[in-house]
């Protein structure tokens, strides 16, 4: 998201957008089922939806690291405060705007007492985080300000002490690998119902850096891909409906995987899901973000109604849509409408796509403007690459 709202509009890639699209539609079907019906409302969407913060994750890492390597090899080089300064006016406006209705309304908005104030600003909420708290599904937005602290650093070392480029390699395999041993480590832990330390499984693992970080390696493979290799990066793109018909078949399979062995009653967590699940889900949406950036690819060139729009308020819509859900259910049923109706679903849904196109409108727009008024992109085209857009800061969902 680096360009104007205008300039964008008319360079959008249809298929990130469908995948953005796709990652709030999951996020939301998940969350209506935890905190509004209390029942699997939109099928399996409901029960795996929190597979779309897997899929954020993925096209953060691709976004950022397409970003960031641009940059770097342009004449005027990466300029770290640059990049910050640009990250924050892009993150931090509306979510401070709903980081206040949190701590001034928790009950209203739909939790217990928030963490301290003090854990939002510096992006630390995730670290043993308890379920349930208010805005606690500021988590992954924490993991991606993480995520944007560290990867300029090590881009900027790179670039600095002319670090081989294999070396990059090494560590997207390093950091994959180190991830499944830690989530199994601690699976051994709080994986399990016996003992009672299974509360310990979303503190420890769900929420935390260490255990998910590895989800954005995927994307800033394929980033690494397209700038080291593009002789084989322009090979690979003419088999885009190969791609995507490996991608199909990844994100199914996996599907089906945690369908069956993420979590089951009296039991707990499965290892196997836990160890590599997570990783392999990853990786799966990966294969559907390079059939999204071939030219060839049916995901490539389709427009889906309505997707730009979800795509470009996806960020705003992640920030509001729990609360809003929450309020309008409460609303109906004091009315007596029940909280597995359809009306429900259409007023809730409704509502959160109000509540986030208003955000948007109102508030995160307003910080692009001044982003891109205070620190102006240096890079020479780079709007009209439809690479970075409105919607561009994927969000941190669930």
């Amino acid at each position: 998201m680096e360009s104007s709202n205008v300039a964008a509009t008319s360079t959008r890639l249809p298929g990130l957008d469908t995948l953005r699209a796709l990652a709030i539609l999951l996020v939301f079907a998940y969350h209506y089922q935890g905190f509004v019906s209390g029942e699997a409302t939109f099928g399996l969407a409901s029960e795996l939806g929190w597979t779309g913060v897997d899929l954020f994750f993925v096209l953060s890492g691709y976004l950022i690291g397409h970003q960031l390597l641009r940059t770097a090899a342009s004449p005027s080089g990466l300029s770290l405060p640059r990049f910050w300064a640009r990250r924050l006016l892009r993150t931090v406006p509306a979510f401070w705007v709903v980081l206040a209705l949190y701590l001034l309304f928790p009950a209203v908005m739909g939790g217990r007492e928030p963490p301290p104030w003090w854990r939002f600003v510096t992006f630390t909420q995730n670290i043993q985080l308890i379920p349930g708290t208010a805005f606690s599904h500021a988590w992954s937005l924490c993991i991606e300000e993480q995520f944007y602290l560290v990867l300029p650093l090590l881009v900027a070392i790179g670039v600095r002490q002319r670090l081989p480029r294999w070396l990059g390699w090494a560590l997207i395999a390093a950091g994959t690998v180190a991830a499944m041993v830690w989530r199994h480590h601690l699976w051994t832990r709080y994986g399990s119902i016996a003992g009672g330390e299974i509360a310990g499984y979303y503190p420890n693992v769900y929420y935390s850096t260490l255990c998910r970080a590895d989800e954005f390696l995927p994307g800033l493979a394929i980033a690494m891909f397209r700038h080291h290799q593009p002789l084989l990066w322009q090979r690979a793109l003419a088999h885009g409906q190969a791609w995507l018909l490996a991608g199909v078949v990844a994100v199914g399979t996996m599907f089906a995987a945690l369908s069956a062995g993420y979590y089951t009653d009296e039991v707990g967590y499965g290892m196997a899901m836990t160890t590599v699940g997570y990783s392999l889900m990853a990786w799966a949406w990966a294969v559907l973000l390079m059939a999204a950036l071939c030219p060839g690819s049916a995901l490539h060139r389709w427009r889906v109604p309505g997707a730009a729009a979800l795509a470009l308020w996806s960020y705003s819509i992640y920030l509001t849509h729990k609360p809003l859900a929450h309020i309008a259910n409460n609303l109906l049923m004091a009315q007596g409408v029940d909280r597995t109706s359809l009306i429900t679903v259409a007023v809730a849904s409704l509502a959160s796509l109000l509540g986030g196109w208003l955000l948007h409108v109102l508030v995160e727009r307003q910080g692009l403007a001044l982003r891109d008024r205070w620190w102006p992109d240096a890079r020479p085209g780079f709007a009209a690459q439809g690479v970075a857009q409105p919607g561009d800061k994927l969000g941190s969902i669930s």
